[in-house]
């Protein structure tokens, strides 16, 4: 038994090592991972920060699918992950097939942020989230939630009002699927200036290599370079873009050299 606690902590050990070593370095140099659990706490500890929005890392399914190679192995590691209550995996309102995590811890702490500052403006029976919490989160682990095992599910913590989904939903942890309005997906509070920096990055960054001449640019300085239009970092959408497709990187002797995927 020993022998088994000691692999463990001798593996954890290794990995938070890894992450020290990667946080220092370029994307150049860490732009690939043989661990997705390692890639996405790296990611995590690279959030950027946002000034004025609340929001605790998220990282994209296609940052990592930029970052292992294998795509089935992320696919196996991420819904092992999921499963094992390590983390959450939410569908973004972008119009797109795009997918966010974020790690279980820091997604409750977001719903305690959230319901603090109702709290405070005394908006509504906050008790409803500590059954959100204990009651949902903690047993329906997919995306998204059936409006009856919703109502089913919160009522193990008490009397279940039309007023308590509303809060849910004005606090957006839920939002309302517009083909079932049934149906819900968990949600990310406050995401909605990250939603709109994606937006913008993505086409701000596809616009700026298109327009060179042969729709390409090394790695190292492209990373350095800010976006005008998102608050997020080139790095995050590098990342975001090659795990699509949209972009690529070839390997030259000089080095990394990203460049628009061709239709």
């Amino acid at each position: 038994m020993n022998n088994i606690t000691d692999s463990s902590n001798s593996k954890k050990r290794r990995r938070d090592k890894e992450i020290e070593d990667e946080e220092a370095l370029s994307l150049e140099d860490n732009l690939t991972f043989s661990d997705t659990l390692v890639a996405l706490r790296v990611m995590r500890s690279q959030f950027p920060r946002i000034d004025k929005v609340s929001i605790q890392p998220i990282i994209l399914q296609s940052q990592i699918y930029s970052s292992v190679n294998d795509r089935t192995q992320v696919d196996r590691e991420l819904e092992s992950l999921r499963r094992e209550k390590v983390l959450r995996v939410f569908k973004l309102n972008t119009g797109q097939d795009d997918h966010a995590i974020m790690f279980l811890d820091d997604y409750l702490n977001q719903i305690e942020r959230v319901e603090k500052r109702m709290e405070e403006k005394k908006q509504g029976d906050l008790e409803v989230f500590k059954w959100f919490k204990t009651s949902v989160i903690d047993s329906k682990l997919d995306p998204s939630i059936g409006h009856q095992e919703l109502c089913e599910l919160l009522a193990l913590g008490g009397k279940v009002k039309d007023e308590h989904i509303s809060l849910l939903i004005n606090a957006g942890v839920l939002t309302r699927q517009l083909i079932d309005p049934d149906m819900y997906w968990f949600a990310i509070p406050n995401i909605g200036s990250v939603l709109k920096g994606l937006s913008q990055g993505r086409k701000e960054l596809l616009s700026f290599l298109n327009r060179r001449r042969y729709k390409e640019m090394m790695l190292a300085p492209l990373e350095k370079k800010r976006l005008r239009l998102s608050p997020l970092d080139m790095r995050f959408h590098l990342r975001d873009l090659i795990g699509s497709g949209h972009l690529k990187t070839i390997h030259t002797p000089t080095g990394l050299v990203v460049r628009v995927s061709k239709d």
